[in-house]
Protein backbone atom coordinates (compact mmCIF):
# COMPACT_ATOMS: atom_id res chain seq x y z
CA UNK A 1 0.00 0.00 0.00
CA UNK A 2 0.94 3.36 -0.58
CA UNK A 3 1.39 6.24 2.30
CA UNK A 4 0.75 8.91 1.86
CA UNK A 5 2.18 12.02 2.89
CA UNK A 6 -0.98 12.66 5.32
CA UNK A 7 -0.48 9.43 7.03
CA UNK A 8 3.53 9.69 7.00
CA UNK A 9 2.65 13.50 9.27
CA UNK A 10 0.43 12.00 11.76
CA UNK A 11 2.55 8.25 12.38
CA UNK A 12 5.38 11.04 13.42
CA UNK A 13 3.04 12.86 15.93
CA UNK A 14 1.34 10.20 17.28
CA UNK A 15 4.00 8.44 18.05
CA UNK A 16 3.21 4.85 15.70
CA UNK A 17 6.08 3.03 13.75
CA UNK A 18 5.66 2.09 9.98
CA UNK A 19 5.89 -1.63 11.70
CA UNK A 20 3.07 -0.60 14.33
CA UNK A 21 0.96 0.46 10.84
CA UNK A 22 2.00 -2.57 9.04
CA UNK A 23 1.58 -5.23 12.54
CA UNK A 24 -2.41 -3.95 12.49
CA UNK A 25 -3.03 -4.24 8.70
CA UNK A 26 -1.57 -7.72 9.13
CA UNK A 27 -3.57 -9.08 12.21
CA UNK A 28 -6.19 -6.48 12.61
CA UNK A 29 -10.05 -6.65 12.12
CA UNK A 30 -11.79 -4.73 9.09
CA UNK A 31 -14.43 -2.19 9.04
CA UNK A 32 -15.32 -0.96 5.53
CA UNK A 33 -12.24 1.18 5.26
CA UNK A 34 -10.59 0.71 8.08
CA UNK A 35 -8.50 -1.66 9.75
CA UNK A 36 -8.29 -2.06 13.93
CA UNK A 37 -6.35 -3.63 16.65
CA UNK A 38 -7.59 -2.95 19.81
CA UNK A 39 -6.58 -3.94 23.01
CA UNK A 40 -8.29 -7.05 23.36
CA UNK A 41 -6.81 -8.06 19.75
CA UNK A 42 -3.23 -6.81 20.92
CA UNK A 43 -3.80 -8.74 23.90
CA UNK A 44 -5.25 -12.08 21.86
CA UNK A 45 -1.89 -11.87 19.22
CA UNK A 46 0.41 -11.55 22.20
CA UNK A 47 -0.82 -14.50 23.65
CA UNK A 48 -0.45 -16.53 20.19
CA UNK A 49 3.28 -15.33 20.01
CA UNK A 50 4.10 -16.42 23.94
CA UNK A 51 2.54 -19.76 23.37
CA UNK A 52 4.70 -19.88 19.99
CA UNK A 53 7.85 -18.76 22.31
CA UNK A 54 7.27 -21.89 24.67
CA UNK A 55 7.05 -24.34 21.66
CA UNK A 56 9.94 -22.30 19.85
CA UNK A 57 12.21 -22.65 23.19
CA UNK A 58 11.32 -26.79 23.85
CA UNK A 59 12.14 -26.93 19.80
CA UNK A 60 15.67 -25.20 20.43
CA UNK A 61 16.31 -27.73 23.43
CA UNK A 62 15.96 -30.43 21.53
CA UNK A 63 18.59 -28.90 18.81
CA UNK A 64 15.58 -28.90 16.52
CA UNK A 65 12.76 -31.27 15.38
CA UNK A 66 12.46 -33.06 12.11
CA UNK A 67 9.15 -34.38 10.72
CA UNK A 68 8.88 -36.83 8.12
CA UNK A 69 5.09 -37.11 6.10
CA UNK A 70 3.97 -38.89 2.64
CA UNK A 71 1.68 -36.91 0.96
CA UNK A 72 -0.74 -35.96 3.53
CA UNK A 73 0.58 -38.46 6.21
CA UNK A 74 2.48 -37.93 9.03
CA UNK A 75 4.66 -40.75 9.20
CA UNK A 76 7.32 -40.34 12.22
CA UNK A 77 9.19 -37.34 14.42
CA UNK A 78 12.48 -37.19 16.40
CA UNK A 79 15.28 -34.75 17.45
CA UNK A 80 17.65 -32.88 14.55
CA UNK A 81 20.55 -33.83 14.23
CA UNK A 82 23.15 -32.31 12.07
CA UNK A 83 24.97 -33.91 8.88
CA UNK A 84 28.42 -33.38 11.01
CA UNK A 85 26.90 -35.81 13.47
CA UNK A 86 27.42 -33.39 16.65
CA UNK A 87 23.83 -31.70 18.17
CA UNK A 88 23.05 -28.19 18.77
CA UNK A 89 24.85 -26.63 21.57
CA UNK A 90 23.62 -23.95 23.58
Amino acid sequence: MHATQHIQQRMSQRGVSRDMVQLVLNHGRTEQDKYILGRKEASQRLGVIQRESRLLKKVLDKGGVVVIADGESLITTYNYVPKHGRPYQR
